[in-house]
């Protein structure tokens, strides 16, 4: 699973001194099919205390939408830009596929670093190509990273198609565990260590779970899910991606704790959204919305989303305004004290969401 590196593309940035004192930390948890209503403050049969002291503690973003399949919305996050404009809209990169995020593409990472935000980390499913080294995290805007190349790999063998596929920066690492809780782990020791840094930092945790293979820890289960024995397998594995969704909780638990511990807690923001919409082989994942992942109905494209910043954001509201996957970035990148419009090097779709986020407009925003 090491890429292969024909001839190394890295884009050169030269950090810029902190554009504000008050610039916040940036941290951006993504998790992989987890359906409308499948969190807590959606649905209380599914267990994410964490998830919902996100919204609970910040904003609910009620209308927010992403791509109807995994690469597609990471690639939208990352540009800000519609994936259909680079080839990236219609399918998922496959392991070993030899194409992936373009180099022309100015990465969310790539700008956050030139605003001062030295230190920059994926932590899980990176899913924008790996073949070739200049797809890699690292040459894209990023300066650590810390997880598996493809989809869809085994939770506990840490393998997709039987070949390993863990890696810390460019390097296969023996690393043993539950692929959720590693995840987790370095997340939150990587933040922990932040706290010593002059600079604010950028760090984006796409979890693997809950898509599938369905597996999660015996405790895991027996703690989320309520198995008998006599289930089918569709109810079976139901149960099992409830302790998944429940186990990645966990995890964002102790993200959090790291952020609190960090004492910048009300200098951070936590933007928590799903990829897309929950699996149809599971059975009301995404009540009462139509349809699944991998269709543009509701049920593909409207996913749970919320965002915590103490500073700035007034805890306890909800919003109805459209937005997505793909305003994440301008909307980031203008927080930083920059402008994402004039830093791309191609035209952006996605737009600026600070005033929504300050509370200084709803169910007025003007998309393109």
């Amino acid at each position: 699973m090491r890429p292969i590196i024909t001839r190394l593309a890295v884009l050169v940035l030269i950090p810029l001194a902190r554009v504000d004192a008050e610039q916040p930390n940036i941290v951006v948890l993504l998790a992989d099919d987890l359906g409308w209503n499948a969190v807590g403050y959606h649905n209380d049969e599914f267990r994410t205390p964490h998830i919902d002291s996100i919204a609970r503690d910040g904003l609910e973003l009620d209308r927010f939408y992403g791509a109807p399949m995994c690469s597609p919305t990471r690639a939208g996050f990352m540009t800000g830009r519609y994936p259909i404009r680079f080839g990236l809209a219609r399918a998922v990169i496959p392991p070993q596929r030899d194409f992936g995020l373009r180099k022309s593409e100015t990465t969310i990472g790539e700008m956050l670093g030139q605003l001062g935000y030295e230190h920059r980390a994926v932590f899980g499913k990176w899913h924008l190509g790996h073949r070739r080294a200049k797809w890699h995290p690292l040459a894209q805007g990023f300066t650590h990273f810390h997880g598996h190349y493809n989809g869809a790999i085994d939770y506990f063998e840490l393998t997709r198609e039987e070949t390993r596929d863990w890696h810390v920066g460019y390097t296969p690492s023996d690393e043993q565990g539950y692929a959720t809780d590693l995840i987790a782990d370095a997340a939150a020791d990587w933040i922990t260590r932040q706290a010593k840094a002059d600079s604010p930092y950028f760090c984006y945790v796409p979890f693997n779970a809950p898509h599938s293979p369905f597996q999660a820890p015996d405790e895991a289960i027996t703690e989320y899910g309520s198995l008998s024995g006599n289930e089918s397998k569709p109810d079976k594995n139901r149960e099992i991606y409830k302790a998944m969704i429940g186990r990645m909780d966990e995890g964002i638990g102790q993200i959090l704790d790291a952020v609190e511990s960090s004492g910048e807690a009300d200098n951070t923001i936590v933007w928590f959204f799903s990829d897309n919409g929950g699996v149809s082989s599971l059975k009301d994942l995404n009540t009462p919305l139509r349809g699944a992942k991998l269709t543009v109905y509701d049920g593909g494209i409207r996913v749970p989303a919320c965002v915590r910043w103490p500073a700035k954001i007034q805890p306890g509201r909800k919003s109805e305004s459209l937005c997505g996957y793909i305003d994440l970035l301008p909307t980031l990148v203008s927080i930083a004290g920059g402008n994402a419009s004039t830093t791309s090097a191609e035209p952006l779709d996605g737009i600026d969401l600070t005033e929504l986020l300050a509370g200084e407009a709803d169910k007025t925003i003007d998309r393109p």
